[in-house]
């Protein structure tokens, strides 16, 4: 009888946690959210640096992007071919380093904060805050403040 109980709890436990983890996995690609459009910026706005995000660890299939972003002196911009793995908590970092290809990278330096990822997919603009030095600034990053990962990098040309 005891071990009747116990393997049923184990299975119990066991079976929840597979399909939770199954159900954040497969749920996004159910179910995706619309695309941004955000409108273009004005062609007054003269472009400063672009980059194009990578697949960082080409290993990990969950953590990827890929697309254009366009740097300008007021916003920065994810172009309309932006898309990255679905997940929570996706965030937009400008960082000084240049050559962003590990999670430790970014965490060992410091970074600007242009604010949450409103979609995995499609143009965003992100103001970029008064007084920065757009030119100390090597990288775009995308990445998530819940686990603390890179999603994906984009070294920035000017």
């Amino acid at each position: 009888m005891r071990r009747l109980f116990i393997g049923f709890f184990l299975g119990g436990v066991l079976g929840s946690a597979a399909g939770f983890v199954l159900g954040i996995l497969v749920f996004p690609y159910i179910f995706p959210a619309p695309p941004a459009m955000d409108a273009p910026v004005a062609a007054s706005e003269r472009v400063i640096a672009r980059g194009i995000f990578i697949h960082a660890d080409p290993d990990d299939p969950i953590h990827y992007g890929k697309g254009k972003v366009t740097v300008h002196a007021k916003i920065l911009r994810l172009e309309q071919d932006f898309e990255v793995g679905p997940g929570p908590k996706f965030h937009v970092y400008l960082v000084p380093k240049a050559t962003i290809r590990k999670s430790a990278d970014v965490k060992q330096t410091m970074y600007v904060d242009l604010g949450r990822l409103r979609a995995f997919k499609g143009a965003q603009n992100f103001p970029i805050p008064a007084g920065i030095d757009l030119t100390k600034y090597a990288s775009v990053v995308i990445w998530c403040e819940a686990f603390g990962v890179l999603i994906s990098p984009a070294d920035l040309k000017f």
